[in-house]
């Protein structure tokens, strides 16, 4: 993996993007446990409850907390659908 790999993130709610931008990686915690997802990660999509996601970039840790949300990637993109 070339170490300029990153990921795109979009953070939506039903009125607006919240957050938008690169990343080096993405982590929270699911019902199966923690997870981190980083460039070139497998199709995965997962409901979250009431938890936790950081988003890492190359200059800060961002943390969000939805109370439901449902998370995607594909692609190196990351889309998460807030308070659905």
């Amino acid at each position: 993996m070339p170490e300029t790999a990153l990921l795109k993130v979009i953070i939506q709610n039903p009125d607006e993007i919240v957050w938008q931008g690169e990343a080096i990686s993405v982590s929270s915690i699911n019902s199966a446990g923690p997870f981190d997802i980083l460039p070139q990660h497998a199709k995965f999509i997962s409901i979250l409850e009431n938890q936790k996601i950081s988003v890492r970039t190359q200059t800060q840790t961002l943390s969000f907390n939805f109370y439901t949300s449902v998370l995607s990637i594909e692609n190196n993109v990351v889309t998460i659908f807030a308070n659905l």
